[in-house]
């Protein structure tokens, strides 16, 4: 893969699954002392136009969101549809899921990331851009997100 193949190297966003976003949403607004954001549901499939290992799905989220900073918290509970969410919390359970950064040239930086040999595991569009999930677990132990905003 070739060197900063994202355009930057500024950890935007760190996601974690969670069974029941209420619950830890609370916890955490408690251990940071700050308000409990209101969770929400990514768009419904007509919108979103989840892919998941190249296969249409109706896979859906309740997203809680804290700004730290520089840094944004982002609490996922998935639905039951097949998805990165749903298949991660099932096998290793409640816990860190992605760091996530911003791009712009969405397409050519997941071309770039394949051919490095990083695969999509999952795309969608949200109300004002489009995200994408890279297996980049092998090399850098994590799953990476690419955030293009509008």
């Amino acid at each position: 893969m070739q060197p900063n193949v994202l355009g930057n190297n500024v950890i935007t966003q760190i996601g974690l699954l969670v069974h029941d976003i209420e619950t830890t949403s609370e916890a955490y607004a408690n251990f940071f002392g700050v308000e409990k954001p209101k969770w929400f549901w990514t768009d419904t499939p007509d919108i979103a136009q989840t892919e998941y290992r190249g296969s249409p799905t109706e896979a859906r989220a309740k997203l809680a969101f804290f700004d730290m900073g520089s840094l944004q918290l982002e609490l996922i509970e998935p639905d039951h549809h097949p998805s990165t969410w749903r298949e991660s919390l099932d096998r290793n359970g409640e816990g860190f899921h992605h760091i996530a950064f911003v791009v712009e040239g969405m397409k050519e930086k997941i071309s770039l990331l394949k051919q490095g040999g990083v695969p999509l595991l999952q795309k969608g569009e949200y109300t004002g851009g489009r995200y994408a999930y890279l297996d980049s677990f092998r090399d850098l132990k994590v799953l990476i997100e690419l955030l293009e905003n509008d």
